[in-house]
């Protein structure tokens, strides 16, 4: 089989998963990746192989090593349980399976499986947890396991105060109709969003009606800055960022003990209707105190951290504290392999050891928008203190080496968390690996260069891979010292040659079977889900190709009406092929009256600018629509000479810039090449000139 065969796929920035119909890999309706030899303790590929002698061995090794024996985690998991629903699909609107807890059961059978590290397969299992849950009697409430986050419920005076309504509408719909029917329908009265990543907030119109906001009925409280990077940090890099996510949360991997088991905060994402309702009411102080419908909060706005903008929540009436996403049940992301900006460990650090001096002496439980809470003060205190130490490790010991000369190209060999916190589960590395969050350290510091001048302006790895196969003695001899390697499970020298082999010589496919082997067998054996899934997803590709396909839009209407107009302009900036526009000189006055925005566009030296509240006396066309309708033109609604023709977009001046800029835009599509030889495929439907393209994902951070 060349190409993986499907029936349809549904992406956005909420979910990427293929339905695969083929004998090879089964689908289960929807966009879930199910597979029923999971049970079986069978491969969902037929190239796909056991684990190895060296993976079982490394595996039973870590069994015994590891601190098991502390349950705490599972008891805590488990408390406050009050009911699960019957059903364990929730359905999309669009017909699709939003999300499937049932896909995962194959984790609870009692086996160990020596195809996962078996750190992560118990982060795996507490994540299972599913239904409504109490965490402080007749004042908070949680529903688990419908979305890759939790979605809270504080009790208030009149109604509900909704904490991070999930990524889908659907979702965060069933959630709230669950919980009304266990507990007694009750209004919503606010939401808050704790920071600005997708599965947050991009449910909300599952809980709230946008009318009952508009009129003031419902408050919507999020972090100063929350709009701005809710769209900021994923759209200039928005088609890599979506192709680089099939590896990090393994899209196209069957949920399978060989696939896809977790990703580390929850499950999965949903695959449902996002949507976006802009906050009402913005924390703007370092420490705020905001009382709702009688529920008494303390905001600690904490930028820099996990997101952007986010903020911890605490309720001194209950001495309840809530985390966000700062302190969950792993090590977070500094450097999210998907594609972010590097994070700042000890600004991350420093935060949470805010939050303990503020709240954490005396608060009573810690809950969170991820995993599992934690109960009495010094449970609590223990947690926070792990993770604040974890993190302020991870960014001084990083730098300890780094100014002894270990390089970006080392140091996740040489640095090591502290035994004392390798032994505690609240200090393991799902999210985030040590490796990859160690060497985010040294490039937020020091950069990507190493200090060796052969590795300053090197050439491309295809460039330099055939004259490393013809130095090594030829295909032959890398794919027969690649086996032995393999045999003995050195699988990291295995990959160095093989990885050469298959830049040289991107069509032979017994190599890219071999390194996909060798992939496999590394990614059974991490523990942080992330960087499984990107060994498990290379060696899919490696073996089968890039699907091919076209994965509708879904990522919805409201996420491009929050984009600013300066925004998109910075974009078809990006979207500009030099090549065509070499020589090339115009200058363009662009008006959205109904806003009172102005901008000058200006191309020369083959590069589009902008800037906005300036117009150029000597502009060559001045364009003129109110910004509701540029929406319909970003969206794709409407194309922009459908807008000239109805009028709604004003011409004056030389049309000529307007025609040769539309023929300079360059629409992305994600089916390019991450490993060599894997094919590239239309992956992206044909969109209209000036259409927005898909943000980059956020969800899960």
């Amino acid at each position: 089989m060349n190409k993986l065969k499907h029936t349809s796929i549904v992406f956005g920035i909420t979910m990427l998963s293929w339905l695969i119909g083929s004998s090879a890999f089964a689908a289960a309706g929807g966009s879930v990746l199910a597979d029923p030899r999971a049970m079986q303790g069978k491969h969902f590929d037929p190239k796909g192989k056991m684990p190895s002698r060296f993976t079982i061995e490394l595996q039973n090794g870590l069994r015994k090593s590891l601190p098991f024996d502390d349950k705490r985690d599972f008891e805590e998991a488990k408390k406050g349980f009050i009911a699960a629903p019957k059903y364990k699909q929730i359905m999309a609107e669009a017909g699709n399976v939003a999300w499937d807890m049932g896909s995962y059961e194959f984790l609870l059978q009692g086996k160990d499986f020596d195809s996962v590290n078996p750190s992560l397969q118990r982060q795996a299992i507490l994540n299972m947890a599913y239904g409504l849950y109490e965490v402080l009697p007749d004042k908070i409430y949680q529903v688990r396991g419908y979305d890759l986050a939790n979605i809270s419920f504080i009790k208030s005076k009149t109604g509900w105060i909704v904490f991070d309504p999930l990524t889908t509408k659907e979702t965060a719909a069933a959630a709230l109709k669950f919980i009304n029917e266990q507990l007694g329908k009750r209004p919503v009265v606010a939401v808050v969003y704790s920071h600005s990543h997708a599965d947050h907030f991009m449910g909300v119109r599952g809980v709230v009606d946008e009318a009952d906001v508009k009129s003031g009925k419902v408050q919507i409280i999020a972090p100063e800055g929350f709009m701005e990077h809710a769209v900021a940090e994923n759209v200039y890099a928005g088609t890599a960022m979506n192709r680089r996510a099939f590896f990090q949360y393994g899209v196209l991997l069957s949920r399978s003990p060989f696939g896809h088991v977790d990703q580390s905060i929850g499950k999965n994402t949903a695959a449902g209707t996002p949507g976006l309702i802009a906050p009402t009411v913005y924390v703007k102080d370092d420490i705020e105190t905001m009382t709702v419908d009688g529920v008494r909060m303390v905001f600690q706005n904490t930028p820099g951290t996990e997101a952007p903008a986010e903020m911890n929540t605490y309720f001194p009436d209950m001495k309840a504290f809530w985390a966000a996403e700062n302190i969950t049940g792993t090590i977070h992301n500094i450097y999210t392999l998907r594609g972010a900006l590097v994070r700042d460990a000890l600004e991350w650090s420093k935060q949470i050891n805010k939050a303990l001096y503020l709240f954490g002496k005396e608060a009573n439980v810690m809950f969170a928008s991820h995993s599992w809470p934690r109960w009495g003060n010094d449970r609590v205190q223990e947690v926070m203190r792990a993770q604040r130490d974890t993190y302020a490790n991870l960014n001084n010991g990083v730098l300890h080496l780094a100014n002894q000369g270990v390089t970006i190209n080392q140091i996740h060999n040489v640095y090591t968390v502290p035994k004392s916190l390798q032994n505690q589960w609240a200090a393991r590395s799902y999210h985030g690996s040590v490796e990859h969050n160690s060497r985010a350290i040294i490039n937020r510091y020091l950069g990507y260069w190493d200090g060796n001048p052969a590795t300053l302006i090197p050439l491309s790895p295809e460039d330099s891979a055939p004259l490393y196969v013809e130095m090594m003695g030829g295909a032959g001899k890398i794919m027969q010292k690649g086996q032995q390697l393999y045999d003995q499970g050195k699988y990291k020298l295995a990959q160095e040659i093989l990885n050469k082999l298959v830049y040289a010589q991107p069509q032979n496919q017994a190599a890219k079977d071999l390194l996909a082997d060798i992939f496999e067998q590394l990614g059974y054996q991490q523990e942080s889900p992330s960087v499984r899934n990107s060994f498990l997803a290379a060696a899919l590709e490696l073996r089968h190709g890039i699907p091919e396909g076209s994965p509708p839009k879904v990522s919805g209407p409201d996420l491009v009406r929050a984009m600013t107009t300066q925004q998109w302009l910075d974009f078809l900036a990006i979207r500009l092929d030099s090549k065509k526009a070499d020589g090339i000189e115009f200058k363009i006055n662009f008006i959205t009256p109904d806003n009172d925005e102005k901008y000058v566009v200006e191309l020369s030296n083959a590069t589009l600018t902008s800037i906005e509240g300036f117009q150029a006396d000597d502009a060559d066309l001045t364009i003129t629509i109110n910004r509701e309708d540029l929406v319909q033109t970003m969206m794709g609604a409407v194309s922009f000479d459908e807008q000239i023709k109805k009028g709604k977009a004003k011409l004056a001046g030389n049309r000529k810039p307007y025609d040769e800029l539309k023929k300079m835009l360059v629409h992305f599509d994600m089916g390019f090449e991450l490993m060599p030889g894997t094919g590239k495929a239309d992956l992206t439907p044909e969109e209209k000139p000036f259409q927005q393209e898909d943000p980059g994902r956020t969800d899960g951070g």
